[in-house]
């Protein structure tokens, strides 16, 4: 059985609307601490900004909650809730087009000599590797 048949759904409840309680209680606090630094001296704009910001992140989880919780009844209502989803079609991928035959370029002359000493560092590491 999994843990959320076996756990108490009051218990499961409580501990959400602690969780949300607690989110909105330490949210509100630092929505406090930011009004505080907006009205000393030093204060900005950007600590006003935090004050209305801080309650909006504390009502997050609750928010969170009551979606999942009407997701869920509207899952129940649509006879859905036991099914697992419907797989999403799956989009073909078309197949690479044929690069064009490029033929080389006047390459430099200096990058050409840079290329091959790598080339040679390379083959110097593949062969002290074996």
């Amino acid at each position: 059985m999994p843990a959320s048949e076996t756990a108490s759904p009051w218990g499961r409840r409580i501990a959400i609307v602690a969780t949300c309680l607690v989110s909105l209680l330490v949210c509100c606090g630092l929505a406090w601490w930011q009004w505080d630094r907006f009205t000393s001296a030093n204060g900005t704009f950007q600590n006003l900004g935090y004050v209305l910001q801080w309650p909006l992140f504390g009502l997050f989880p609750a928010f969170m909650f009551w979606r999942i919780r009407k997701l869920r009844r509207q899952a129940e209502a649509e006879g859905t809730a036991g099914r697992p989803p419907a797989p999403a079609p799956v989009a073909e991928v078309p197949a690479p087009r044929p690069r064009p035959d490029v033929p080389p370029s006047d390459e430099d002359e200096e990058l050409a000599a840079y290329n091959r000493y790598l080339r040679e560092l390379n083959a110097r590491d593949q062969q002290a590797a074996e």
